[in-house]
């Protein structure tokens, strides 16, 4: 005789514990995405850089981040992960394609890579994704702060970003041709 058993809501989680467990013998994905506002032609006028209080207590600069789960497409985890950092209202246009501007590697030992993550080796498919609407941070999002592409690029700020995600940013700055002189 087979039990019934209740669907699991989110069959793409792991337990904590598990996700411990994975995350020291495996690289996980993830996407990271960069809201901007652009102007009618394309051009970016303000990138969007998260304020988050870390675990130990600490404030940090970041990005829109989050995992792929089991069977989630990168579409659906980048709306997915906007929608939870930025609010409902954000209206962000996803790109037509899926092909990141650049892939990122994070390893848990700093000065492997510029990209550094303490509790886990990672690859990060990165996106810059335009919002229209009304961003208010949500869950462990404190402040969303919109700042120019010269501002952005500041050495000050680009070092407040978490795990050396200044890299990152800089990077797609150029990408965008939109990395100050």
């Amino acid at each position: 005789m087979s039990s019934v058993r209740t669907p699991d809501p989110n069959p793409g989680w792991l337990s904590e514990l598990a996700l411990d467990e994975t995350r020291s013998r495996v690289p996980i994905l993830y996407v990271e995405a960069i809201p901007v506002r652009v102007d009618a032609s394309g051009r970016v006028e303000h990138i969007g850089i998260l304020l988050r209080g870390s675990s130990t207590g600490q404030m940090t600069r970041c990005f829109v981040s989050g995992r792929v789960m089991h069977g989630e497409s990168l579409r659906d985890a980048l709306m997915r992960n906007l929608e939870k950092d930025l609010g409902p209202a954000a209206f962000p246009r996803l790109p037509l394609s899926t092909v990141p501007f650049t892939v990122a590697e994070f390893f848990p030992l700093p000065g492997l890579t510029p990209l550094h993550d303490t509790r886990q080796h990672a690859v990060a498919l990165a996106y810059v994704v335009p919002v229209t609407g009304e961003c208010e941070p949500r869950q462990d999002a404190l402040e969303l702060t919109w700042m120019t592409p010269e501002e952005a690029a500041d050495p000050g700020v680009l070092d407040e970003l978490e795990g050396g995600r200044g890299s990152l940013l800089r990077e797609a700055l150029a990408h965008l041709g939109a990395l100050p002189a």
